[in-house]
């Protein structure tokens, strides 16, 4: 969401919203939210997307500075239970990773959201405790489960790879097509959306509108699964 700051340096999470509406998701996963930061005018960013979206949330915060709150969120108007939270190891902007479990009316899903480091020795150690018994590893492998986020990897990197052993990537995609950053010119697929167990992918896209390429550094990745 890049603090809800479009590519036009303007300041607005109604507009986050209003992009997130148009693919009408029963489920979102967020990355890089803002709440109670001055540089945001001290907004609960989380908050007033799901206020206007009309769907409950859960936040994680990556970062703490006194007051000053800054990580990921999950959204949904179905009925959702928070699980688990936790900081990912890193070296300067810290990474943090949610899991919270919804109810599709066939059973519960297990839906996860992460941030990964720019770094790739980074990234790769925040994948350790991520996929261990402590979080994704631990979860029975018969059970839906989705792992949503921006990874800052692109399809064939070693993260990619070590992800894609254990779960499928629903969306696919082969090359530049399918890429998310930068939001004008996307030239990098760097965000995903990974599922194991009894989940089927019927299809993806990356959503593209005039608003969507203003609202934020990164389009959004929409799939259709099917539990």
């Amino acid at each position: 969401m890049h603090g809800c700051r479009g590519t036009d340096g303007r300041l607005d999470a109604s507009r986050i919203a209003e992009v997130i509406a148009q693919c009408e998701p029963d489920v979102i996963a967020l990355q890089e939210l803002d709440v109670g930061r001055a540089r945001s005018g001290g907004m609960d960013q989380a908050h007033e997307i799901a206020r206007e979206l009309d769907m409950k949330f859960h936040f994680h915060a990556a970062m703490k500075v006194e007051e000053e709150h800054y990580g990921n969120a999950i959204l949904t108007a179905r009925p959702m239970r928070f699980v688990k939270s936790g900081i990912l190891p890193a070296l300067g902007e810290p990474r943090g990773a949610l899991h919270v479990e919804i109810e599709s009316g066939d059973g519960p899903i297990q839906v996860f959201t992460t941030h990964l480091g720019v770094m790739r020795g980074q990234r790769n150690l925040q994948l350790d405790p991520l996929l261990s018994r402590k979080w994704i590893g631990g979860i029975d492998s018969n059970m839906p489960l989705v792992l949503m986020g921006d990874f800052n990897a692109v399809p064939y990197s070693g993260v990619y790879r070590r992800l894609t052993r254990v779960m499928q990537d629903a969306t696919q995609y082969r090359g530049r097509r399918g890429a998310t950053f930068p939001s004008r010119f996307p030239l990098l697929r760097i965000d995903h959306i990974f599922v194991r167990g009894p989940v089927t992918s019927l299809g993806s896209c990356v959503h593209d509108s005039a608003l969507a390429r203003r609202a934020s550094d990164h389009r959004p990745l929409y799939v259709d699964l099917e539990i």
